[in-house]
């Protein structure tokens, strides 16, 4: 049975005395929640001090984003081996990363490469626009995504995919349960293809997408999604443990 995930993508919110007091609200709660893996991605200027908050729970620490060269004349940048030094997960490919700073699939490629070379677990993000939902391209482009994203990558070792269909982001639109279930076996099955049945089942798939306390019991209650990649009700500790609960509950009923 694959663990179900739910990762906080905090976006470029917080600073680094609101980091420390969410994580504070909600570590109490949060582990004693089991039988689901949680996350939380702060911004990279509140890393180090999440991290000593959480020294020695069960809660995981992640970073949104790395670059692919472990250093040199790259100003502003944050390499592999500066997130390893303190976070586990690395979200890899988000779709605000693809639009507004123009990350390509090769660009994507070589973050993933770069994080799994560091011992990271990268959450590599793909996910259709509303254009290409509507001409019914979806999987052509997922597919697509996919491949570009893991060319080369020979081991998933400790990766995990959210879709993300670009026009539920941050719009208050979600998925419907059923459709986004569609899309993640269909990941699964190019998963399949290119890596063996074996991988494939190991391998955990979350939706996000305007997830919230109110639609999680949706997703969560699909057999092929694995959990969330959880955006703006991540910052709202009673929305954040709403949807961990609830996945903790549904995941074990079945």
């Amino acid at each position: 049975m694959r663990v179900p995930l739910i990762a906080g993508n905090w976006k470029m919110n917080t600073t680094v005395a609101e980091a420390l007091e969410l994580v504070k609200v909600m570590k109490g709660e949060l582990e004693k929640v089991t039988g689901v893996e949680t996350v939380v991605c702060p911004p990279f200027v509140s890393l180090a001090a999440v991290k000593e908050l959480l020294e020695g729970s069960t809660i995981r620490l992640g970073a949104q984003n790395l670059f692919f060269e472990e250093k040199g004349a790259y100003t502003g940048e944050i390499s592999p081996l500066m997130v390893a030094d303190l976070c586990e997960y690395v979200i890899v490919g988000h779709s605000e990363r693809r639009q507004h700073f123009h990350e390509t699939g090769d660009i994507v490629n070589k973050k993933i490469m770069a994080a799994l070379k560091a011992g990271l677990k990268p959450i590599l993000c793909i996910g259709e626009r509303l254009e290409e939902n509507e001409a019914g391209k979806t999987e052509e482009v997922v597919a697509e995504q996919l491949s570009s994203s893991l060319a080369g990558v020979e081991d998933l070792d400790g990766l995990a995919i959210a879709y993300e269909p670009v026009w539920a982001i941050g719009t208050g639109k979600p998925a419907i349960g059923g459709q986004a279930n569609g899309t993640i076996a269909f990941i699964r099955r190019n998963i399949a293809r290119a890596y063996g049945g074996k991988i494939a089942q190991e391998m955990r798939i979350l939706y996000g997408g305007s997830v919230s306390s109110a639609n999680a019991a949706e997703f969560m209650q699909q057999p092929e999604i694995d959990g969330a990649l959880v955006g703006g009700a991540s910052l709202k500790a009673n929305e954040f443990l709403s949807i961990v609960n609830q996945t903790s509950v549904i995941k074990h009923r079945k």
